[in-house]
């Protein structure tokens, strides 16, 4: 393809305004000029984000910026999906998100699902105020890869750890990874519980997903 990166920086561009019809054509001009579509996706979609995810830490962009650009870089996902003839089914691994019990937040783990799915990840949203034994009930089911928690309240944070014991004495823990994310969460209390992952924001859980199961 001519000028590739003019190419990307395009695709970078439609995808950081959330404008998601530019970025399905785009995508499509791209597959048939003969683009990868993997470096359609790395060069181009999960760059955006990954810029979008620095502006959001930085607090240059917020919620309703992140939440269209995800939407965008999700429409340019699918047709990649399309053209290579996945159909969904070649995902890189299993999500199981939820807001954990007695918390009823759901834009940040909604944000978290939707730029998990828009790095290849199959998530299972079991919605919000999720008691250990649905989480457990769902990792089996679904023969998950990842369990994800969200919490957005002090009070509700502690029940991340109740999650963690329970996969524990259901003898899961050693087949999923734990990942923990919410307002009050940190690092610190990550460690303190045993999961294996914490991030501030949806763009790095999204990064740290992909990574744990690749």
């Amino acid at each position: 393809m001519k000028e590739a990166g003019m190419y990307f920086q395009e695709l970078i561009e439609a995808v950081s305004k959330g404008d998601a019809d530019a970025v399905v054509s785009l995508v499509k001009r791209g597959l048939d000029e003969g683009v990868e579509p993997q470096s359609i996706l790395d060069d181009g979609l999960l760059k955006a984000m990954g810029e979008i995810g620095e502006k959001f830490k930085n607090n240059e962009v917020f919620v309703p910026e992140v939440l269209i650009a995800a939407r965008a870089l999700t429409a340019g996902t699918e047709i990649l999906k399309e053209r290579m003839g996945a159909g969904g089914t070649n995902a890189i691994g299993k999500v199981v998100i939820a807001t954990v019990a007695g918390d009823l937040h759901d834009i940040g783990k909604n944000l978290v699902k939707m730029m998990m799915e828009g790095v290849g990840l199959e998530v299972v949203d079991l919605g919000v105020d999720v008691t250990a034994d649905k989480i457990i009930e769902a990792v089996k089911e679904h023969d998950a890869d990842i369990v994800a928690l969200s919490a957005l309240l002090t009070t509700t944070m502690a029940y991340q750890r109740t999650v963690v014991e329970a996969l524990k004495d259901a003898g899961l823990r050693d087949k999923v990874k734990v990942m923990i994310g919410g307002a009050p969460t940190t690092q610190a209390f990550c460690d303190d519980i045993g999961a294996d992952g914490y991030t501030a924001d949806a763009p790095s859980a999204a990064e740290m997903a992909r990574d744990l199961v690749s």
